[in-house]
């Protein structure tokens, strides 16, 4: 009986140590499967991406320029406040350390140079200085003509179009449907471009220019053509494109009981600046300014 209670014990311990033995590769490799996953996700360039899309913006940020007005303070010396006006230099005085040039800066940038300055002269080592604009004036757009407010606005970064407009309380009854934005090129040159209204005010994002400092919009007025005589409503009006004299009749209120068709007169001016005198069939294509004069008729 002894015997027959050794042999099973020995047959017990045998199984528990093939048990473990199958069981112990299991163990290493779930121990080994996190690092590999790991791998991977280490090197992945999301991360990079995502640098890349914060970094961007900083393009596009607002750099100091004259006329700005900045707030200046440095960081446990409430004596080196300071508020000041950047010169047409591009710099400004500091307290301590004299002319600061800060012109075509970034914030971040005029903030180090400044920090830079009062280290450099050993007034205050490793400086943490903040600015702040308090007014922007140096980037400026000017928008004339049929506008409700012209005049220069300051902008703070590239603005559009339709922004710009809005500013200047929009386009005059008198405005015309294609106006001129003037910018400057690389070269320092001017380069015009006509945008149409109807396309701009339609959505149209090629039309929508963003524009940047010195940048011209200009709304001219409406071109019209002048319709006297024998007309119910003469006086001047707004041209359309491709109008004809028939079409001009019509708007001028149609023509009075002693009006004509016949004999019908366009002035237009010349290429010598000088006024000439036509005469014009209905079917004619009117140009801007010109005059048309309806003769009475005889019976």
């Amino acid at each position: 009986m002894f015997r027959q209670i050794a042999a099973v014990l020995v047959l017990l311990v045998h199984c528990l140590s093939i048990a473990a033995c199958a069981q112990a590769p299991a163990r290493v490799t779930q121990r080994e499967s996190p690092p590999r996953q790991a791998t991977p996700a280490s090197v992945a360039p999301a991360p990079q991406t995502d640098a890349a899309a914060t970094a961007a913006p900083s393009t596009g940020e607002y750099r100091l320029g004259p006329g700005d007005v900045i707030k200046v303070t440095v960081y446990n010396h409430p004596d080196l406040a300071t508020e000041t006006e950047i010169s047409l230099g591009g710099r400004i005085g500091f307290p301590l350390v004299g002319e600061v040039a800060v012109g075509g800066m970034t914030r971040s940038e005029a903030e180090k140079a400044i920090s830079g300055s009062l280290g450099t002269g050993g007034f205050v080592p490793n400086a943490h200085v903040n600015l702040l604009v308090a007014q922007y004036r140096s980037q400026q757009v000017a928008v004339m003509g049929e506008v409700n407010k012209p005049g220069n606005y300051s902008i703070t970064k590239a603005t559009s179009v339709t922004e710009l407009l809005a500013m200047a309380g929009g386009i005059t009854a008198k405005g015309s449907n294609v106006i001129t934005i003037t910018r400057k090129d690389g070269n320092g040159g001017a380069v015009q471009r006509e945008i149409d209204v109807k396309k701009l005010l339609a959505g149209n994002a090629a039309a929508n220019l963003r524009l940047g400092s010195d940048d011209i919009i200009f709304v001219p007025p409406m071109p019209v053509f002048y319709i006297y005589g024998e007309v119910r409503q003469p006086g001047s009006y707004p041209i359309a494109s491709e109008m004809t004299v028939r079409q001009a009749l019509s708007v001028g209120g149609g023509l009075t009981l002693r009006g004509s068709e016949r004999g019908i007169r366009l002035e237009r001016k010349g290429k010598d600046g000088k006024m000439q005198t036509r005469g014009a069939s209905l079917a004619d294509r009117l140009q801007a300014n010109d005059v048309v004069h309806v003769p009475e008729g005889w019976f």
